[in-house]
């Protein structure tokens, strides 16, 4: 081997020393994708990827800016608002992106958005007319 091919090796040892950390937050962050609707706990996803759900928040936290549980609430915040544009209603719209409860549900989504759920769908037929 060669002065520069293990320099090449040294080198790549250091860029992607932390490869497996990398596919298990984005295993998990494609998991939640797929399944946002499901009832989704650390536990559960910690248990997809065989890893420590204290570690999961660690790693997560640091390769997306927010908790597993944080990501899970926008993502589903996004899919409520797709619903809501195509016309589902409120309740509808709560139980198939997996909130549990409605009163929940519209609270996050006025925190997240700034309009409750009804709101922001008047807003938005309102606008495609």
């Amino acid at each position: 081997m060669t002065y520069y091919e293990k320099e090449l090796e040294r080198v790549r040892g250091l860029v992607y020393s932390n490869e497996g950390q990398i596919k298990t937050v984005i295993g998990i962050r494609n998991f939640i994708n797929k399944n946002y609707e499901a009832d989704l706990n650390l536990d559960f996803l910690s248990h997809i990827q065989y890893v420590s759900k204290y570690h999961l928040i660690r790693l997560f936290k640091k390769y997306y800016g927010q908790t597993p549980r944080q990501y899970l609430i926008d993502t589903r915040i996004e899919k409520a608002k797709a619903r809501l544009r195509e016309g589902m209603t409120v309740t509808e719209t709560c139980f198939a992106v997996g909130f549990e409860s409605l009163g929940s549900f519209s609270s996050l989504f006025k925190t997240k958005t700034g309009k409750t759920p009804s709101q922001y769908q008047k807003a938005q037929l309102s606008r495609s007319k």
